[in-house]
Order: C-alpha cells, then sequence, then structure tokens
C-alpha cells in the first residue's frame, strides 16, 4: 500500500485509497479538467471535495500541496519511478496524466507541440477572461457602476471565442479528428460562460456555429458528463 504520509493535505483529507491518485478539487471550469481527463483515461482515483467558500484552499494543509492555493490538485502515489508525486495546476496536470496513460496527446511531435499550444491558450486567455467576465456579470462585480471592466472582458471572451470558432471550421475537435487535452482543458470554460455565467446573449454566443456544435459533440461523451460534477458541490 502506499504511502502518502509525506504529503499533509492528507491530514485533512485522507486517503480511504492510498493507491490511487487523489484528487483535491471542486466541479469548477478548472476543477472539472482534471475529473474528465480521469474519467477518459479510466485511472483510478478519489476525489476530495475543497470547498472554496469554506476557503478550504488557503488552509495549511492545502497549500503544502498547491502553494497558488487553487483548485485542483492531486497526488499521484505511482509517479515517475515509481515514486508519489503531487502536482497543481490544472494544465500541467492535463499534460502529466496524458503523458502517463499515453493518450488524448499526439504523438507526432509537431501534433503534440500544437496541442499544448491550445492548452496554453485556455490557460492564459480564456479561463481568466471567461472567469473575470463571470465575477462582473454574474457575481460582485456587477455592484461595480463602472461598466468598463464589464465590456473590456465581455469584448475579450467574444474575441477569444471567435479564434475558436475560426479554429473549428472544418475540424470536429481543437485537433481536427482526435479529442485532446485542448478539448477537455476548454470545455468546462465554454459551458460555464453560456450557462452558470449566463453571458451567452452578452457575447453573441448565438451568432457562432462551430463553437457550439463543438461543446454539443464535447458534453455527449458520457466521461464528459460524469466528469462535470466530480467532485459534487455542496448541497
Amino acid at each position: 500500500m502506499a504511502d502518502l504520509s509525506a504529503f499533509p493535505i492528507t491530514r485533512s483529507w485522507p486517503a480511504t485509497h492510498p493507491d490511487r491518485i487523489q484528487l483535491y478539487s471542486l466541479a469548477t471550469p478548472n476543477g472539472v479538467k482534471v475529473s474528465i481527463m480521469l474519467e477518459e483515461t479510466g485511472l483510478p482515483y478519489e476525489a476530495h471535495l475543497i470547498d472554496i467558500m469554506k476557503n478550504e484552499t488557503w488552509t495549511p494543509e492545502f497549500l503544502s500541496l498547491n502553494p497558488n492555493g487553487k483548485i485542483p490538485a492531486i497526488i499521484d502515489p505511482a509517479g515517475p519511478d515509481g515514486r508519489p508525486v503531487g502536482l497543481f495546476e490544472s494544465g500541467a496536470i492535463l499534460l502529466y496524466l496524458a503523458e502517463k496513460t499515453g493518450s488524448f496527446l499526439p504523438a507526432d511531435p509537431v501534433a503534440r507541440i500544437e496541442t499544448i499550444q491550445w492548452v496554453f491558450f485556455q490557460m492564459a486567455a480564456v479561463g481568466p477572461m471567461f472567469g473575470q467576465l463571470g465575477f462582473f456579470h454574474k457575481f460582485a462585480g456587477r455592484e461595480i457602476e463602472d461598466k468598463r471592466p464589464l465590456e473590456r472582458y465581455r469584448a475579450e471572451s467574444e474575441r477569444l471565442l471567435g479564434v475558436l470558432e475560426s479554429r473549428l471550421d472544418g475540424r470536429d475537435w481543437i485537433m481536427g479528428d482526435d479529442y485532446t487535452i485542448a478539448d477537455i482543458s476548454l470545455l468546462g470554460w465554454v459551458r460555464n460562460l453560456i450557462g452558470f455565467y449566463g453571458a451567452g446573449d452578452l457575447v453573441h454566443f448565438e451568432k457562432l456555429v462551430n463553437v457550439p456544435a463543438w461543446l454539443e459533440r464535447g458534453l455527449a461523451r458520457p466521461a464528459v458528463q460524469r466528469g462535470l460534477d466530480i467532485p459534487k458541490r455542496p448541497a
């Protein structure tokens, strides 16, 4: 049985199955990227709910694994050379799991780096912009009288959707015929933008053709449907 005692986080969220990947997350766009990937690969894992409403990401135990104080994070008891490894940042975790399983990341060097490029596009652009738009449209930012920040993030989010619309022209997936970690990284964010954030009208989502079709294909995948609710949010 794997010994995870070197990871302080396991004191607050004990592992029932220490030989499985330990997932510390919440079903948000960043969180579901990893749960979807785990479901897609079939890797055995154990999910631990991290309640951001209770500021659990700022506890010393969580910060010992993810110093950035954000979800998700994982511990793989069977990391490189059989040694346990802890990882944070969802994009890095997707890359790690893809390389661990040899799945959802092309073997061809050019296609591989292009796939990673689109994961970075999500990490550096789509996630931050959509998240800020959600803040100013749905959350506390709505109380700010100056609407210039909202317009800034609305315009940039619409532009980014245009980038995706162009990329998906004539393609089923970001990389063409192959569903990859590029799609996994983006699906939750686009879904949240028009669903949870309710910003579809703001970004004229109804004018798009390729992105909605891609989103529908992605959400139809059983592993995606399961991953979107792991770990379950608190009642």
